[in-house]
């Protein structure tokens, strides 16, 4: 039995789909762009939303102990995390959680650092709310990424910065973090009073032999370290099955607060701004994903996973000069183009020659990123071959073209 059925949601007010004339130059481009998928959300999570609907009043919403229970459980049975209920607070979407904690825990001005390339509603968290973007770019050995401790220790104390968001897993980029490298980072974080926000919005998009750490379990082993008894202060998690079953729409995120002094700042912030809860429906939604939907998750992981390699041996195939980062994480392919598109150009090639809407490696900033495509994988197979057919068509020509 198919547990993961394709959704034709063109015409539907889907923003991949149908907002495309307002960010690219065609409403007609075939869309690769944004993190949203063409499936439908679990039958559970349908089954209970149908059931709400059918009470026919949609007043005031009174979370449930089974809400928290679901999500705790599902951490503890994943992960091997153990998240405490008087640890969450609610956000309506992991980049309002992001940008929320930059103003609880930063003051105007105040440096905040990204690892670059990276999720583009990062810098808007930053420069939007008037603190100091300051960025490391990741190492980047043909594809293989990492951090550069040393530039990121160096300039976070020449900065003085006191927040670095970071994305884990990572994207756009798709690295799965190892324990030691998560590690460093916290200790890095702590030993110069930079707060730590985790997005880990990706958590449960990890392939082969990779295993997702959540940030409170690297925090638990540093306690058992001298020096190291309050590192519960210096930061946060953000999570939501948005990402994981379909569920955007819904508005219902997690953010995890283990300090209990951070979390009465957040509390006085979330009061202040009047946003403490959400929805009925996106309660409803995540509680029955979280309970019901693993079956359904599992069996979307072998389509991406078979998306990516599809996609990396069709490019390859034929331009073995493209770089296709290993998928360890999310469901998103990067691709870096520079050896056959320069970057002055990208757009013009991938929406006039090939007819296809990416999200472009200048969103994610950096260096040496201005030839690179962020690709959407959750898709059908159908729709992936249809791409990878005009990509490399389109390369094809400018193959021809140079050899003239």
């Amino acid at each position: 039995m198919t547990l993961v059925k394709y959704v034709e949601r063109k015409n539907t007010s889907c923003l991949k789909w149908d907002g495309l004339q307002e960010h690219f130059s065609s409403g007609n481009l075939l869309p690769l762009w944004v993190a949203d998928m063409d499936f439908s959300t679990p039958d559970c999570v349908q089954e209970a939303l149908k059931k709400y609907i059918g009470i026919g009043a949609y007043g005031y919403y009174a979370t449930s102990d089974a809400y928290y229970n679901a999500f705790i459980s599902w951490q503890k049975k994943r992960f091997g995390a153990e998240i405490q209920r008087d640890w969450i607070r609610f956000s309506p979407g992991v980049v309002s959680g992001f940008n929320w904690l930059t103003n609880i825990m930063t003051e105007p001005g105040d440096p905040v650092v990204l690892l670059t390339p990276v999720y583009y509603p990062f810098f808007a968290a930053v420069e939007n709310n008037g603190r100091t973007l300051v960025s490391v770019d990741l190492l980047n050995d043909e594809g293989k990424y990492s951090i550069d401790f040393a530039a990121l220790e160096d300039t976070i104390e020449k900065s003085g910065a006191k927040a670095l968001i970071f994305s884990s897993p990572h994207n756009p980029i798709g690295r799965v973090w190892t324990a030691d490298e998560l590690e460093r980072i916290l200790q890095i974080c702590y030993e110069n009073g930079v707060f730590l926000i985790c997005d880990e919005i990706h958590q449960d998009f990890v392939y082969g032999s990779r295993r997702q750490i959540p940030m409170c379990m690297i925090a638990e082993q540093l306690k058992t370290k001298k020096g190291y008894g309050k590192i519960d202060g210096q930061y946060a998690m953000l999570a939501a099955p948005s990402k994981t079953f379909n569920l955007a729409g819904c508005q219902n995120s997690f953010v995890m607060i283990p300090d209990e002094s951070v979390r009465e700042k957040w509390d006085r912030f979330a009061e202040g701004i009047s946003v403490t809860d959400g929805n009925g429906f996106g309660y409803v939604a995540a509680q029955a994903a979280y309970e019901g939907g693993e079956a359904w998750l599992e069996e979307l992981k072998e389509i991406i996973l078979g998306n990516y390699e599809y996609a990396k041996s069709a490019v390859q195939a034929s331009f073995e000069k493209a770089i296709v980062p290993p998928l360890e994480g999310t469901y998103l392919m990067w691709l870096d183009l520079s050896a056959y598109v320069d970057e002055n150009n990208i757009e013009n090639f991938m929406e006039e020659k090939c007819g296809l809407a990416v999200d472009y490696g200048k969103w994610f900033r950096g260096t040496g990123n201005g030839s690179c495509i962020r690709i959407n994988l959750a898709t059908k197979q159908e729709i992936i071959e249809k791409a990878m057919a005009e990509l490399c068509k389109g390369l094809q020509e400018v193959v021809n073209e140079n050899n003239r």
